[in-house]
């Protein structure tokens, strides 16, 4: 229960860690940037004022999106190793 108890403050740890790193990701050659931390949100999406087409808003559009879903694809991945060496070898039923 001892070890149960101090892996269990070490996933809250790592999730307040977590919620303070963050990644960057840009799509269209940095026409826009997101950031996004590392718990699963976005903190800032950056559009160049230069890349905006108002006959072409659809390609911004797709421009956002892919910055996005990298994202927070980064940004899981980082969560999933972290929160991976807290619960590597552990099978506690209940606690994961």
């Amino acid at each position: 229960m001892k070890q149960a108890g101090r892996i269990q403050r070490q996933m809250e740890q790592a999730q307040e860690d977590l919620a303070e790193r963050t990644v960057e990701t840009t799509s269209g050659g940095g026409a826009v940037k997101v950031t996004a931390k590392c718990d699963g949100r976005l903190k800032a999406i950056a559009i160049n004022p230069e890349s905006v087409d108002k006959e072409d808003i659809s390609l911004l559009e797709d421009l956002v999106l892919s910055a996005v879903n990298s994202a927070l694809d980064q940004a899981k991945e980082i969560s999933d190793e972290e929160m991976g060496k807290l619960t590597q070898g552990l099978s506690i039923p209940g606690l994961i």
